[in-house]
């Protein structure tokens, strides 16, 4: 029984060396803190240094008081044709409300009466009836009546319409020209940044002599050249291009009633385009 109970204590050597690493390591795990501790020593704070600095940032900051009020709103009269982004901003509108307003009037955009404030995005009502009682539009001179053809005008002739300005121009003309012309005025509103607001201010001082579009020939036209029609996108320019090289010319538009990916409503807009030759 005793020798039983030596056997069952006794270690090999291995055991024993596995012993001794393990009680050294776990000193080393014990004393580690201490040593470090030792070595990396805290900085002391300097109370008198970290107060002044402290002071100095308040110095340079100083906190609102109680008595700080924000600026009041000013109302005075004027006209929101000519005032400034700041002026704005002075009777009470955001800065965002701002920069919408200052960017429809340096476009050409005008306001003719106080009740075309009520049509910019963005605007309350609440702001609205807020600044009504203080806006003062003059009388304009009365212009002539000059109409202008969309189909042929020029840039200079363009810019001549009350609303239109140079970039407004530019952008009528480069649409003129991928579409072909213009069939009726009101494609107006395809052209980018001309909205309902836009063109009501406008429509009465255009008009359209369908005459003059020019026409694309559905059966010699090129992918490249049939891609710079606004009313088509690049699969449906490929359909149509694809359907002409399988089953030969188009006779008429409704043999392109027969593309799947054509549908009525872009065959009522391209149609007036098209011609069979």
């Amino acid at each position: 029984m005793k020798a039983q109970f030596k056997n069952y204590l006794s270690l090999t050597k291995k055991e024993w060396n596995g012993m001794v690493v393990l009680l050294v390591l776990i000193a080393v795990v014990l004393v580690a803190p201490y040593i470090y501790q030792w070595y990396h020593k805290d900085n002391t704070i300097n109370v008198t240094a970290f107060n002044a600095d402290i002071a100095a940032l308040d110095e340079a900051n100083p906190p609102l008081s109680k008595d700080f009020k924000s600026p009041k709103t000013v109302l005075y009269k004027f006209n929101p044709n000519t005032i400034s982004t700041d002026d704005w901003q002075r009777l009470g509108l955001t800065a965002k409300q701002a920069a919408i307003i200052k960017n429809y009037t340096t476009k050409g955009g005008r306001f003719r009466k106080a009740e075309d404030l009520q049509k910019i995005y963005g605007l309350t009502k609440v702001d609205y009836a807020r600044l009504a009682p203080f806006i003062i539009i003059p009388e304009e001179k009365a212009k002539p009546n000059i109409v202008v053809e969309l189909n042929s005008a020029d840039s200079a002739k363009l810019t001549s319409i009350d609303g239109i300005g140079g970039a407004f121009a530019k952008r009528i003309i480069y649409y003129r020209e991928r579409l072909g012309g213009f069939i009726s005025k009101e494609q107006l509103k395809e052209v980018f940044g001309i909205d309902d607001l836009k063109y009501d201010e406008i429509k009465g001082q255009v008009k359209v002599d369908a005459n003059r579009i020019r026409k694309i020939n559905i059966n010699a036209i090129t992918f490249d050249k049939l891609r710079l029609m606004p009313y088509l996108n690049y699969k449906q320019v490929n359909a149509i291009i694809e359907y002409r090289n399988q089953h030969g010319d188009y006779a008429s538009i409704d043999d392109l009633q027969n593309i799947a990916i054509i549908d009525a409503d872009i065959l009522r807009k391209i149609g007036p385009y098209l011609i069979y030759k």
